[in-house]
């Protein structure tokens, strides 16, 4: 993927003002992960709002439905915050994107309220598109027939990604945490089109990375429900403000260091510069081990001798 955006995506969180899209050639999801799934969808909005001249615009949602639907569930992982969201569809030139409030009684709102009051009468849609299996409203009861009959009513055009084209992509958000929980991130960059990567700013750790000569920035982001790959040592790429960095990252507890709480420490290589409260973006590349307890500090040294060399030989 590439990792310099050059294309200016709008984001629209007030839905209260009028909306003028010229054109607008729209679709709507939750586009977590923004997987090659998504990814054929966005490419379709661009293609068509080309083709006549118009604005291509996502609408999605926030918070994610399943955290309003399933407050209690232990089990919501996202696989993108809103800002990681963001950037990768400003990646795919994407024109606008539109957060809509999902709300519990947002959620009882029927398909066809929802195509009457917000793609006819809140953004004059011109075109929606949908993917093959596209369901939505209340009780997901909305489907593409549907929606034809709407179409001739509402004088908007729909159109449907075929499912030839969807089932050679096979891919799910689904599988990809599927990938994730397993610390395949190689799998799921299949899935996704692009490294699996988190966005976070820099806090204070213990710094005894310092003391064996491997300073590591510790990462934290907003994102609660932020899905991390399984427990172990990554080779990364690391963006900071224009560089782009390699390192090698752990989760875990850090066993060797009598830690228990989780979190995220990235080593990068030949980079000095203080970055505390700054905010960087790490791309996992590939695992290459699990997370392991040493008898102590030496032993730990020098096994991160063997990663860092094995992880050089990885990106290169």
């Amino acid at each position: 993927m590439s990792y310099q955006n050059t294309h200016i995506l709008k984001l629209h969180y007030n839905i209260s003002k009028k909306f003028n899209f010229k054109n607008p050639v729209v679709t709507v999801g939750a586009f977590d992960g923004v997987h090659l799934g998504h990814k054929k969808i966005a490419s379709t909005l661009v293609e068509k709002a080309k083709e006549i001249n118009g604005e291509s615009v996502i609408i999605s949602f926030f918070p994610h439905p399943r955290t309003v639907l399933n407050p209690n569930s232990k089990s919501i992982q996202l696989i993108t915050s809103q800002k990681e969201k963001f950037f990768m569809l400003q990646n795919l030139g994407i024109d606008h994107l539109v957060i809509l409030p999902f709300t519990n009684e947002f959620s009882q709102i029927s398909y066809k309220q929802f195509v009457e009051d917000y793609i006819c009468k809140l953004f004059k849609t011109h075109t929606l598109v949908i993917g093959y299996d596209h369901q939505f409203g209340k009780e997901r009861e909305g489907n593409y027939e549907q929606l034809l009959v709407l179409s001739k009513e509402l004088k908007f055009n729909v159109e449907q990604i075929p499912a030839l084209d969807m089932q050679n992509i096979a891919v799910s958000s689904t599988k990809v945490r599927e990938a994730l929980n397993e610390g395949n991130v190689t799998l799921a960059k299949q899935y996704l089109g692009h490294e699996y990567f988190i966005v976070g700013k820099i806090i204070k750790g213990n710094r005894i990375g310092n003391t064996i000569g491997y300073p590591t920035a510790n990462v934290n982001f907003d994102e609660k429900l932020k899905l991390l790959p399984a427990n172990g040592v990554y080779a990364v790429l690391v963006k900071y403000k224009d560089q782009l960095l390699k390192g090698m990252l752990n989760v875990g507890i850090r066993p060797t260091i009598g830690e228990s709480e989780k979190t995220i420490e990235v080593n990068i290589f030949d980079f000095s510069e203080e970055i505390y409260k700054k905010e960087i973006c790490v791309f996992f590349v590939e695992r290459m081990r699990d997370e392991l307890k040493f008898s102590g500090l030496e032993e730990l040294t020098q096994h991160l001798h063997k990663d860092k060399e094995l992880c050089l030989k990885i990106l290169r």
